[in-house]
């Protein structure tokens, strides 16, 4: 057992004073007056929040299936860990900071609903008149965790685990916060610019796909990467599974941002669908006429894809354009996953072409087919007559996008300076299970015909 540096009491430390102030905050009634709130709107927003909850425990199979066998524990736990962190920093000062009082419509007032102080007895969300604040803070709450798991992606197979751990809180604070708050605050700067991103295109996709960008410049390649070796994904059924958890867990993501169970939640649901679907044929039937086997791997992709590219779009568009919007979001994510092999560039699972192009496709896209017929709440898009919106989308993008790459980019250099943002040489070639967790996935347990046999040469490889 290793000796316990002082740095390593720091997170304890925080979380016991978390826990004593806590003790603190003065304790109010809730719900005194339940009569204002629509108890269908309640049920459905419930369930859509514990069907965004699902995503995170998806995402990590499905990152988790794809690296090499030597660190899916550690991958899937850099995601998974979202959950209990970042709901933490949510109640303490992440809400606030995203729907506090604005200040000049950059970011919260952390003080407004310190520890969710208020909260439970507080007015509903102008945008959710029909549902308490607490079930639309739980809600944003679980937005909030699978951004910062996204990143995962980018950064897997070298970088620390605590320093991870490290860049989620710097991340949700600095570059998730002001985001939401922008986009999603009625005094936002992109809410008042007129941006529309009905559940998360800039806020969660782009912003997280531009920070996985930042994240492997400064790591800079793996020794495989460097080496050329081809690594065969260590679980294929994970990555079926997780996607799987990811489409169901969607429809919350998606429909549940109507907040409301009504019909734009419904059309949002078929939107979201449908754009999946598309999308995951559309990568597999591209990679065919490009002379490639279809695979499992490439479907799962491409209906991620899809799902990025449908979020900003799913409350504004028509069904039968959603196909479009997942055909399209595929092809120009798959020639750009093709495009970034060519370079230097190790961005492990591809996040920026999936996640941050899918992100910018959908947005872009969103600019023009939008229409008022779906959500008179929106805006009609430049397919429609209405080129305002489509500048609207593109300037909100390009703010996104500068903001999440250079701060997100600050903060992984700045915790390389305060600790080493990634594992030794000797570290990496062992595996981050291992090195990071002293835990160690063994597939050989299970054969094809059954249980199998652990052998030595499967711990050592």
């Amino acid at each position: 057992m290793k000796k316990t540096a002082f740095q390593d009491y720091i997170p304890f430390i925080v979380l016991a004073a978390i826990a004593v102030i806590g003790i603190f905050v003065p304790t109010v009634a809730t719900y005194a007056d339940a009569s204002k709130y629509n108890f269908g709107d309640i049920a459905w927003i419930l369930v859509a929040t514990s069907l965004v909850f699902l995503m995170t425990p998806g995402l990590s199979f499905f990152y988790g299936g794809m690296v090499n066998r030597k660190n899916v524990i550690n991958t899937m736990m850099q995601s998974f860990i979202a959950t209990g962190l970042i709901s933490v920093l949510w109640v303490v000062v992440g809400f606030s900071l995203s729907f506090g009082k604005s200040w000049h419509g950059l970011i919260g007032d952390p003080s407004t609903f310190f520890f969710f102080k208020g909260v439970g007895s507080g007015e509903p969300w102008a945008g959710a008149p029909t549902i308490p604040l607490l079930l639309f803070a739980l809600f944003q709450m679980k937005f909030a965790i699978i951004t910062p798991a996204l990143v995962v992606g980018a950064t897997a197979e070298r970088i620390r685990f605590t320093s991870y751990v490290l860049f989620m809180v710097l991340f949700s604070l600095l570059v998730y916060a002001p985001i939401a708050h922008w986009t999603w605050h009625p005094d936002g700067i992109l809410f008042k610019l007129g941006v529309l991103d009905f559940a998360g295109g800039t806020v969660v996709h782009i912003s997280a796909g531009c920070a996985a960008l930042a994240g492997a410049i400064v790591l800079k390649r793996r020794k495989d990467h460097i080496e050329k070796k081809e690594l065969q994904p260590a679980n294929i059924p994970f990555v079926l599974m997780g996607t799987g958890l990811l489409w169901f867990g969607w429809f919350g993501f998606n429909a549940g941002s109507a907040v409301a169970a009504n019909g734009l939640a419904v059309s949002a649901f078929a939107s979201t669908n449908t754009a999946a679907a598309a999308a995951g044929l559309s990568w597999l039937f591209f990679d065919v006429i490009r002379g490639r086997k279809p695979s499992a791997l490439g479907f799962c992709i491409g209906a991620v894809v899809g799902l990025v590219a449908i979020t900003p779009a799913a409350g504004y568009v028509a069904v039968p354009q959603s196909v479009f919007i997942g055909f399209i979001a595929a092809i120009v994510s798959n020639l750009m996953v093709h495009y970034k092999s060519k370079t230097s560039i190790d961005d492990t699972l591809d996040v920026f072409p999936c996640h941050g192009i899918g992100g910018m496709t959908g947005m872009l896209l969103t600019g023009i087919f939008a229409t008022k017929a779906i959500n008179g709440a929106g805006n009609d898009g430049w397919f429609y007559g209405n080129f305002d919106l489509f500048k609207n989308q593109v300037l909100g993008l390009l703010l996104v996008v500068a903001y999440s790459f250079t701060v997100s980019y600050g903060i992984f250099k700045l915790i390389n300076f305060i600790h080493p943002l990634r594992v030794t040489d000797e570290e990496e070639t062992l595996g981050l299970d291992a090195s990071q967790h002293n835990e160690h996935y063994h597939p050989a347990l299970m054969s094809v015909n059954g249980i199998g046999t652990l052998k030595e040469e499967d711990i050592l490889h």
